[in-house]
């Protein structure tokens, strides 16, 4: 049976091991999860387990997707899984499924920081700051490749949207649960600002 669960971002701080060692950590706040509902390899080519989290205004929704989530449920996620036997709709996801030193792979949602150049985008290092340079020190310079093939070509690192990708990173430790308090502090940085919705699978 597969261990999956949804959290959001809080922040980053540091704790002490038991020998004393600061450790960096990200403290992720977990919310009530829920299963919603399947996709089947039959219906959908895959077998997936949808999870809600996170409570939303009916008014913000529609009534096609209050009923597809069975209430007023702010976030859906799925996960793939082998077998649906193990699980049933309505059925609760707690912090009891993770235990305190398990590997996770973490997936979620980068900042976004909109339109930038090459510079700050892919670490081109400009024009030069000195003789017969006028107002170029920061352009991305020749993009051509002459007469062939005449044109730039497809993939070309050029400026454009930076951020908001989906990063998942793998064997993330888990440093400690405050069960109590309903967060998990994850060994290391998250990709994402405060708020983000985190997927947690070990």
């Amino acid at each position: 049976m597969k261990k999956f669960i949804l959290g959001k971002k809080d922040r980053m701080t540091q704790i002490f091991d038991q020998n004393g060692f600061a450790v960096p950590v990200t403290v992720i706040n977990f919310e009530n999860n829920k299963i919603i509902g399947f996709k089947t390899e039959e219906k959908d080519g895959y077998n997936a387990v949808i999870v809600g989290t996170g409570e939303q205004k009916e008014s913000r929704m529609t009534k096609a997707v209050l009923g597809q989530r069975g209430g007023a449920i702010r976030d859906v996620k799925e996960f793939r899984v082998d077998n649906l036997d193990d699980y049933k709709v309505g059925d609760g996801i707690t912090l009891d499924i993770l235990e305190e030193g398990d590997k996770v792979t973490i997936s979620s949602i980068s900042k976004g920081k909109g339109f930038q150049g090459g510079v700050k985008r892919w670490g081109f290092s400009g024009g030069r700051r000195s003789h017969g340079n006028k107002h170029a020190e920061r352009e991305v310079g020749s993009i051509g490749a002459g007469t062939t093939p005449g044109r730039v070509w497809k993939g070309k690192k050029m400026p454009g949207r930076m951020g908001s990708d989906r990063i998942t990173v793998k064997n993330l430790k888990i440093q400690k649960i405050d069960r109590e308090n309903n967060r998990i502090f994850i060994k290391g940085a998250i990709a994402g600002k405060p708020g983000t919705l985190v997927e947690i699978k070990a």
